[in-house]
């Protein structure tokens, strides 16, 4: 049987002298998972750990059923990585070139990569763009530029720290109706838009490094909430 979630027991990340990360014990297997918390928490720790960007210092780890430290060029292939800046995911002159160069590994015939390519800029309303100048677009194109390069490889999982932190409110709904519709991927959502986090499946929430609530996204949401009042 493929394991298909996430699974923590007694993890822990260090870095310098600092635990960002203490003893989480968790098993997530939602679609969509929204995480929240203040900033500082371990939240975006805990998304570059189960994307594999940042290794455990103590506990076990499963993502998909893999240990990242042990098969990490595996994941790789099975996961998209989506971050708040998409100049970070960037890299080919042009729209068309960025994301072809998102299936290299995939030794594509020429013919089959320019369909794939035009299939997917179409799906994210790209395609009047293909030969513009990639670092030229707003921040939202980028930001559609960013996640069209991560969905054409058909990930199981995608991790998105704050995708949507630097959209107006229009380009915002149009990226966060990519990440959260349809059933092909899973997602992990790290945001503090608790409007956006209120339409995952299930929410997790972190405080000082630690794991604080986990269940319904309303009765987490409620719960930080009242902790931001105090």
């Amino acid at each position: 049987m493929i394991e298909s979630g996430i699974r923590l027991e007694n993890v822990g990340v260090r870095l310098g002298d600092t635990d960002v990360l203490r003893d989480v014990c968790v098993e997530l297997n939602a679609r969509t998972i929204a995480v929240i918390g203040e900033n500082g928490s371990g939240k975006s720790t805990f998304a570059r750990l189960v994307g594999g960007l940042l290794p455990r210092t103590t506990g076990q780890l499963r993502v998909l059923g893999l240990d990242p430290a042990r098969r990490a060029a595996e994941l790789r292939r099975r996961i998209a990585v989506v971050f708040s800046n998409p100049d970070a995911q960037i890299i080919m002159p042009t729209v068309a070139e960025d994301i072809a160069f998102s299936l290299r590994s995939d030794k594509l015939r020429p013919a089959e990569l320019q369909a794939r390519v035009e299939t997917a800029m179409e799906r994210f309303g790209l395609t009047h763009l293909a030969q513009r100048a990639s670092h030229d677009l707003s921040g939202g194109q980028k930001q559609l530029l960013a996640l069209c390069g991560a969905f054409i490889r058909n990930p199981e999982l995608v991790i998105a720290d704050e995708p949507t932190a630097y959209l107006d409110a229009r380009n915002a709904r149009i990226v966060a109706n990519h990440l959260l519709d349809g059933t092909d991927h899973r997602l992990v959502l790290v945001t503090h838009d608790l409007t956006l986090a209120a339409r995952c499946d299930q929410a997790v929430l972190f405080a000082d490094g630690g794991l604080a609530a986990i269940g319904k996204p309303a009765e987490v949401i409620e719960r930080y909430e009242a902790v931001l009042r105090c």
